[in-house]
């Protein structure tokens, strides 16, 4: 049996729960989960890590011209987030009000829909950050 797209995509981790992994000899955490660790190459032992989705601003840029699918979202934030176990990762902004979004500010993971492939097709979801 032929695996469709639609199971390809659901079989991707860090789409849905912000798992990445981390090395047990120097602690390093990664997200996208890698291969190797950066720093102790071949040495390292990578194991799966789930993030908890907590983290702060680093920085972040309005977007007003939008990515096909993404259209009627303009404008919108996207932010580089320190998460609290280490990675920094870039992900979409919930939130519109500008007067609420600041460098260093708390944010947390949620679970959102991201686009749909046409009126009938696959609905994708994601990962984005809301403001805490």
């Amino acid at each position: 049996m032929v695996e469709g797209i639609a199971s390809i995509w659901r079989n991707i981790p860090q789409r849905y729960r912000l798992e990445g992994n981390y090395c047990e000899n120097c602690g390093t955490a990664y997200f996208p989960p890698r291969v190797v660790c950066v720093k102790c190459r071949r040495q390292g032992k990578l194991k799966t890590k789930i993030f908890c989705g907590k983290g702060k601003i680093e920085t972040y840029t309005k977007v007003y011209t939008a990515p096909t699918g993404l259209e009627l979202e303009v404008p919108y934030y996207l932010a580089i987030i320190n998460l609290s176990e280490g990675p920094s990762i870039l992900g979409q902004l919930v939130e519109t009000d500008s007067e609420k979004i600041k460098i260093g500010s708390n944010v947390e993971f949620i679970f959102r829909k991201m686009r749909e492939d046409g009126e009938e097709g696959l609905i994708q979801y994601g990962y984005k950050f809301k403001i805490v």
